[in-house]
């Protein structure tokens, strides 16, 4: 923007006139544009405004009004930097994750943070944080220096962000304080040892329903969707019950509660997930659906487990738009579609999906059968739990309490005329062997496991007892994946190679190196992680002539990765050098989440 700024108003709050009249004489705008926005504002208040009245930066905004300077809209926060550099002090984007809301609500009452439109961002040993979209209003200083005892250091921040902000901050700093007002039988100081975790076990705890509870609880699953989180973990610690999300595969501190207002907190989740809440001692399962703030409806599985602390509860948050997702949005490129789409629209035969927990597998099927189904097929799942509801699908639930097994699941399925079937995962031989005689009898059954690599799941099914020559028969092919952070598509920026670190990825392809590398470089659109979103990486075995030759008896697992490679299967490294070359990602997330190329 233009550095020609013009002279600072006098003290107080920003009219709308001063405003525009700054935008004009530092060339942001012509003064037609101030005049239109003036005329279409009559009788506005200046700003600090409170209720429905708006901050004259908010009035500019509406406008959408193009910079003369850049020639970008002025939206809010541009503009907001702009008066950050009018008024000579620090631009600040309010990170909620990175906010001590417990300790900023204790700097100022509401009332004063609300009459004053400033809100602390930051609590240091010896100063203050304050942000305020009133740079040259300064009546309130004095005050809370002489309460806080410290020095206050000013930034500009959005004024939007600053109201909403405050209220959010506030009502939960409020609701929590309220909701750990009265200790529960369960919740006293004593309970946090081991020893003293099973008399937690025979008490409901009374606050589950308190109305500041309720409101934790909303504030909890909303601030999760807004911040794009796959998991909520709420977890006892000594004292405290700490609550973290994790974004993009990497886990955030969110907020700590007090030991008895997160037993209340996890109490109102089991009762909203319907399950026991007066037992505590043994993990249970459930879940929520609910909607996000957009609308969209949403489902949580729940999972609790004791510890040492407490109840430990993590909440996966499944979106439903996932099943509408096409094979690109996943992450597979031309060639891993066409591979996939060979293995996966084959009448009959087993087709597998290894990798870790939290690697995308059961994604990755559901987007599949999607995509497969039509209403000329019977598709039938037998899963646990039950994570997405498909109503294109038949979903049953294994119940091991009823010896509702997986093996026991496809057995009733085979009977119910299926052309699909979706088992969740192949834990034991029982399954396998199921899994084998629903493929024999002309079904196309779909499957995860956990290994490593896609060659790993045809010696892991040997191990568990399946012979070979059934193997032989049934098994397609075999799909393992891995997810990666993608680049932020607004800050990525070319940067310097790592030839090392290529070499070490693409070891031993020799793959050439790429004319350009993308370096994460941090936003506000992705938390300055310099990352947002994830991709799948894939490595897909078709189980072709040569390789179905290698599994026998005596099968080597290094000998068929070999020929696997031979046929064309890239390795999971390789395929993620790929996307670096696309500059979808970095070298050192692809490093990061897949396992060591052999060959």
């Amino acid at each position: 923007m233009n550095e020609a700024l013009p002279p600072v108003p006098p003290q107080g709050p920003l009219s709308l006139r001063d405003l525009c009249t700054a935008l004009v004489s530092s060339g942001e705008i012509t003064q037609d544009d101030a005049e239109r926005v003036l005329s279409a504002n009559l009788g506005s208040v200046s700003g600090g405004s409170q209720g429905a009245k708006r901050h004259p930066l908010e009035l500019v905004a509406i406008a959408g009004l193009t910079s003369r300077s850049s020639g970008r809209t002025l939206d809010l926060d541009t503009l907001t930097k702009w008066l950050a550099g009018w008024a000579d002090q620090p631009y600040y984007h309010i990170d909620p994750l990175k906010i001590d809301t417990p300790a900023i609500a204790q700097v100022m009452s509401y009332a004063f943070a609300q009459r004053h439109g400033i809100l602390a961002v930051d609590i240091g040993a010896h100063e203050v944080v304050i942000a305020s979209a009133e740079p040259f209003k300064s009546d309130w200083e004095g005050n809370l220096g002489q309460a806080v005892r410290k020095d206050i250091r000013r930034v500009v921040a959005n004024p939007e962000d600053i109201r909403r902000y405050t209220v959010e901050f506030y009502q939960l700093a409020n609701s929590v304080s309220k909701a750990g007002g009265q200790q529960t039988p369960g919740g006293s100081a004593g309970s946090q040892n081991f020893e003293q975790l099973l008399d937690l076990g025979s008490n409901e705890n009374p606050d589950a329903n308190d109305q500041h509870v309720v409101r934790i609880v909303d504030w909890l699953l909303q601030y999760a969707f807004d911040q794009r989180a796959s998991d909520i973990h709420i977890e006892p610690r000594r004292g405290v019950t700490q609550v973290r999300f994790r974004i993009d595969g990497v886990l955030h501190n969110v907020y700590e509660f007090p030991e008895h207002v997160g037993i209340a907190v996890t109490s109102r989740l089991k009762i909203l997930g319907r399950l026991n809440v007066a037992e505590k001692r043994r993990p249970q399962d459930g879940r929520i659906k609910t909607r996000k703030p957009d609308n969209n409806e949403v489902e949580l599985r729940l999972a609790t487990m004791p510890t040492a602390f407490g109840e430990k509860m993590v909440m996966r948050i499944f979106d439903p738009d996932v099943l509408l997702k096409s094979y690109e949005q996943l992450g597979f490129s031309k060639e891993d579609q066409q591979r996939w789409h060979d293995i996966t629209t084959r009448p009959y035969g087993i087709v597998l999906v290894t990798g870790p927990t939290g690697s995308g597998k059961t994604t990755t099927l559901y987007s599949t059968l999607k995509q497969i189904a039509s209403p000329e097929l019977n598709v039938c799942t037998i899963e646990d739990p039950i994570e997405m509801v498909e109503p294109a699908f038949n979903q049953m639930q294994v119940q091991a309490n009823i010896d509702l097994t997986f093996a026991a699941g496809v057995r009733a399925l085979l009977r119910q005329d299926p052309d699909i079937i979706m088992i969740g995962e192949i834990r034991d031989l029982e399954t396998a062997e199921m899994a084998v005689q629903a493929a024999l009898t002309g079904h196309l059954v779909l499957s995860t496991l956990h290994t490593n690599d896609a060659p790993s799941a045809i010696t892991r099914l040997l191990e568990l007892g399946i012979p070979p020559y059934l193997i032989r028969a049934t098994v397609l092919g075999v799909m393992a994946q891995r997810l990666a952070r993608t680049l932020c598509s607004h800050c990525k920026a070319p940067g310097p190679s790592d030839e090392q670190a290529w070499q070490t990825l693409t070891r031993p392809w020799k793959a050439p190196t790429p004319r350009q590398f993308y370096h994460p470089v941090g936003c506000l659109e992705c938390r300055n992680t310099g990352y947002m979103g994830r991709a799948g990486v894939y490595e897909i075995m078709p189980l072709s002539g040569n390789l179905v030759r290698q599994i026998t008896e005596r099968c080597e697992l290094e000998q068929l990765r070999l020929d696997a490679y031979k046929e064309g299967m890239k390795s999971l490294r390789l395929s993620g050098a790929q996307k670096v070359a696309a500059g979808l990602t970095t070298v050192e997330e692809i490093l990061r989440v897949t396992p060591e190329s052999q060959r």
